[in-house]
């Protein structure tokens, strides 16, 4: 891999056919086209205690190996997925999954438009959660019973919050984002974009702007989330994409907003994309409005900083500049050694991908790092190396997703996969039999990237081992949009990379174009 002492990744990147995007999480009364023949309808009964919502809260996406619906990630999921479909609607289609793509999007914000009363102007609450789990607890719930999603008989609550700055924000992030994959579906675009500015409004709401995880035992030890500023910069720009309405774009390029979201302390963890932290995404996104419209006074100041700020997180992802650890096998420690290291790999390399194609949309053939010119080249490198290492290319020879290659983990942490589709009605602890067995899971969630490997590069193939041995929404959201982000299937199809006009469809002509950038290009 590149930086790190191994081969070059393949020039000829192509996108792997392993069912990436399965349906496997999907909650609700499942469609016909589902496609995994062992799941059925499950969750039938979700929301029944939420009188508010009308049909309650059935449908959505399982969060990961357990049957909990948080919306907070699953949010996320949805909009990092809408943005890599916004991006590389080509390449999609030239592997055949742009129809489906879409298909798992839909799914998503169609729930999420049942978590709050997305058809009023304004809005006082919104659902946060279904399913709870305590720590070690011996009741049946989400954790202590080992159950398929569609034997599940123990309560699951939901759980509203009036206060929501982050979560709101997340939320609208996501419909707006994905108002914009459905503008040839005028209704369901305009429904979205709504919804969006329902609870965006929301989010910035005076007197309720505390975490919606604070105080909230069953919330906070799974997704706690560590600030709101990065949602509002996030969902603001991705509001102004969808709608086109001016007073987004103020607000996220007020001086005051990166000033309070610390955008530009250069503190390491907040370069690193993850489902707690927008900060990157949003900077490249703004970035991505300088870059290819380059709106000039008086959103430059901030659109520079942002941009800067862009190019600087770039930087860090090179092992040669000792920001971030990697293993001796290659993979970046994003998050330090602790479990579920993929997905941020994935987020990232989706990020790094996409800003080398920003620059080569804009004929900028790459930044520095310092006194060290980088080149777009140099960042898909860093992408492909992370992707091949994820797919075989590790000490370990092994695939960390289920399906692709020869050797891949058979003991997933995951009650559906682990639990035979055999008629046969399990008990909350009846299933602790599939749980602790040593054979290999009996259903193969094809296309499911497990948390990943230790900081040695060890991996330990056993349901005990959630960190390493689960799979996740965000990290198989992530690792679609990466893996589409860098494959060359598709190239020629219509656009060389990133789509620039999609995205500006809804801006209004106020900007003027951008002036050809110099060839060594420094933002």
């Amino acid at each position: 891999m590149v930086g790190v002492g191994r081969k070059r990744p393949n020039p000829n990147w192509q996108l792997p056919s392993a069912g990436i995007l399965a349906r496997s999480p999907t909650s609700g009364r499942l469609p016909k086209n589902n496609g995994v023949p062992w799941r059925g309808n499950s969750g039938l009964s979700d929301g029944s205690d939420a009188k508010d919502v009308k049909g309650g809260l059935v449908g959505g996406y399982y969060d990961a190996g357990d049957n909990i619906k948080f919306h907070f990630p699953m949010a996320f999921s949805m909009t990092l997925l809408s943005w890599s479909v916004i991006e590389y609607s080509a390449k999609y289609k030239a592997v055949g999954e742009y129809d489906h793509a879409r298909e798992l999007i839909k799914w998503g914000t169609d729930y999420l438009l049942q978590t709050f009363n997305s058809s009023a102007s304004t809005i006082d609450k919104i659902y946060a959660q279904v399913g709870t789990a305590k720590i070690n607890g011996s009741r049946p719930d989400d954790h202590y019973c080992w159950n398929r999603p569609e034997d599940m008989a123990y309560p699951r609550p939901t759980i509203a919050v009036s206060s929501a700055p982050d979560l709101g924000g997340e939320i609208a992030a996501a419909l707006a984002a994905a108002s914009i994959v459905f503008r040839d579906n005028a209704a369901y675009s305009k429904k979205l974009s709504q919804g969006a500015a329902t609870v965006f409004k929301f989010a910035r709401q005076m007197g309720h702007r505390t975490p919606y995880s604070l105080r909230q035992p069953d919330i906070e030890y799974y997704y706690n989330s560590t600030s709101f500023w990065d949602e509002y910069m996030w969902s603001a720009a991705w509001m102004y994409y969808a709608t086109g309405n001016t007073s987004y774009i103020s607000f996220a390029t007020d001086p005051r907003l990166p000033k309070n979201a610390k955008a530009f302390f250069n503190i390491l963890d907040f370069s690193v994309f993850s489902w707690d932290n927008k900060l990157p995404g949003a900077q490249l996104l703004l970035s991505r409005l300088r870059m290819f419209l380059n709106p000039g006074y008086p959103y430059e100041e901030s659109l520079i900083g942002y941009h800067n700020a862009t190019s600087l997180n770039m930087c860090m992802y090179f092992p040669r500049f000792r920001s971030f650890n990697f293993t001796k096998g290659g993979m970046a420690l994003f998050n330090h050694g602790k479990g579920q290291p993929l997905q941020y790999v994935v987020a990232n390399s989706f990020l790094a991908s996409l800003y080398a194609d920003y620059m080569e949309a804009v004929n900028v053939p790459g930044w520095y790092c310092g006194p060290n010119f980088m080149t777009t080249n140099d960042l898909r490198d860093f992408a492909k190396s992370q992707l091949n290492y994820i797919l075989g290319d590790n000490p370990r020879k092994m695939s960390y997703v289920v399906g692709f290659g020869k050797k891949y983990p058979r003991h997933l942490h995951h009650r559906g996969a682990s639990t035979p589709h055999n008629g046969v009605k399990y008990s909350c602890t009846g299933g602790y039999k599939w749980r602790d067995t040593k054979k290999a899971d009996p259903n193969l969630l094809t296309g499911a990237m497990v948390g990943g490997p230790d900081k040695d590069d060890k991996f330990k193939d056993s349901r005990n081992t959630y960190g390493q041995n689960e799979p996740t929404l965000v990290g198989n959201a992530g690792l679609v949009a990466a893996l589409v982000a860098i494959t060359n299937s598709g190239k020629g199809a219509g656009v060389t990379a990133v789509d620039k006009n999609t995205m500006f469809s809804a801006v209004p002509p106020m900007f003027p174009a951008a002036p050809p950038p110099p060839s060594s290009w420094k933002p």
